[in-house]
């Protein structure tokens, strides 16, 4: 399972982090970058899709 949710939220920072470099939005590409690399540090399911949707929100609610 956690293969599964590191694979889904990679795909997803990848997509967040070229928006973010093409379209010069700073913290698209943060959460893109974060979300590529938290998987490799964080274990557990729940915690896995807790800090995903977090990051895949925040370029939503903060922008620089």
């Amino acid at each position: 399972m956690d293969l599964i949710l590191g694979f889904f939220f990679g795909i997803v920072g990848s997509a967040y982090f070229v928006y973010g470099r093409k379209q010069q939005h700073g913290m698209a590409l943060v959460s893109g970058v974060a979300l590529m690399v938290y998987s490799m540090l964080v274990s557990g399911a729940l915690w896995l899709i807790v800090l995903g949707v977090g990051f895949m929100v925040l370029p939503f609610v903060v922008s620089f």
